[in-house]
């Protein structure tokens, strides 16, 4: 007899981690002395997490500091240490109590989730999106509603969108830098959103985790514009500390003890020891802005090298660490061209069907928070191999 298997079973794959296991082995197979695959397909910063971090975690170690569970919240201190930096970032003040430590933003969303939509909700969000978006939405019962964007509005959402909605969502997230594009929503745009949001009983959702990540333009929270919003942080990509697996939640009020009755049933809380990290991290500055300097060289040079290796429509790179590239006129299917990319040219990109499931064969995403030098050599391979290919 067969077994019942859950609807929630049945949600699709992250497909970048599809990639990551296709350039793994790929690199397995090299000869000795070939070339390495450069790995261009995931949003994982290469520097590793901040030697203060590193140094805070392995002194509280060596000092038989007892890990076990913290609250579920996180750590006082983390907290109010959370706390503080949005004030210094934002001008906002935000009472400690709305404040929860997560196991990372992937921890974040589903507490967020379920704590703010039933079964059956509408959420929206622009497309293309985060996958991990959809996929816990559907998982869990609720329905995604898909705002088609463009280049128009650098792939990111509009009030006149939001009004042509027939019924209204029940929620709507945004996120800015977005991945995959690298766009941001302005402050004048986000304080538009976030007000509507507010005014029309749609409950926001935030994800703020490429903040810090920006080049050219000033960055702002929802929390400044909407009481009701929720923002979603990460210690994983301008702190660098993806494994640590360490986030944050920026709650409301009506929700607080109802994420706290969740984090403490599915969670408990976050491991102490990347609390402890995670809390020495703000005092590593000058390391992290030696980071973000790499990243902007990066997408400078890439920028300017990839439309003569056959990449001309860009989205603008205003944040995070991503390029989402137009290849509509090189070809139809997105996932067969990067699975080329990497045979051929040995770079692993992801392909937009990812993110976009309805218009993402036309696109793929290239993720330039590597080695500076592995980004150099990726635009003289994929100017090589466009050459070799003939187009």
């Amino acid at each position: 007899m067969a077994l019942k298997i859950g609807r929630g079973a049945s949600a699709p794959p992250f497909m970048v981690m599809d990639v990551i296991t296709a350039a793994n082995a790929r690199q397995l197979a090299l000869p000795a002395g070939a070339p390495h695959i450069i790995r261009m397909e995931v949003g994982q910063p290469s520097t590793g997490a901040p030697l203060g971090a590193v140094a805070a975690a392995r002194a509280a170690l060596d000092a038989g500091h007892a890990m076990g569970y913290t609250e579920a919240f996180g750590l006082p201190s983390l907290r109010a240490r959370i706390g503080r930096h949005i004030g210094d970032w934002y001008d906002v003040e935000v009472p400690t109590s709305r404040i929860a430590v997560t196991v990372g933003a992937s921890g974040a969303f589903p507490l967020a989730f379920l704590a703010a939509f039933d079964p059956g909700d509408r959420v929206a969000m622009a497309t293309p999106f985060y996958p991990p978006y959809v996929n816990i939405l559907v998982a869990l019962g609720m329905v995604p509603v898909m705002l088609d964007t463009g280049p128009e509005t650098r792939f990111q959402p509009t009030i006149a969108m939001l009004d042509a909605l027939d019924p209204r969502p029940d929620g709507l997230i945004i996120a800015s830098p977005c991945n995959p594009a690298g766009t941001m929503l302005h402050p004048d745009e986000l304080a538009g959103i976030a007000r509507w949001c507010h005014d029309k009983g749609v409950r926001l959702i935030s994800d703020e985790i490429y903040h810090g990540l920006q080049y050219d333009a000033g960055i702002v929270t929802a929390t400044a514009y909407s009481p009701s919003a929720i923002v979603v942080n990460s210690f994983s990509k301008y702190f660098s500390m993806t494994g640590w697996r360490i986030g944050w939640l920026v709650l409301p009020d009506d929700l607080v003890r109802p994420v706290e009755c969740l984090a403490q049933n599915m969670f408990i809380s976050a491991p102490h020891i990347a609390q402890i990290a995670a809390e020495a991290a703000f005092d590593c500055g000058a390391e992290l802005d030696a980071n973000i300097a790499r990243y902007r060289r990066s997408r400078d040079l890439l920028v300017r090298a990839l439309p003569g290796a056959g990449f001309a429509r860009l989205s603008p790179a205003e944040g995070a660490f991503y390029l989402y590239a137009d290849v509509s006129d090189r070809t139809n299917n997105a996932q067969e061209f990067c699975a080329r990319m990497l045979d051929e040219a040995g770079i692993a990109a992801s392909p937009g069907v990812d993110f976009d499931r309805k218009r993402g064969h036309h696109f793929v995403r290239f993720s330039y928070c590597g080695p500076e030098a592995d980004m150099a050599e990726a635009a003289r391979r994929l100017q090589r191999w466009r050459l070799q290919r003939g187009r």
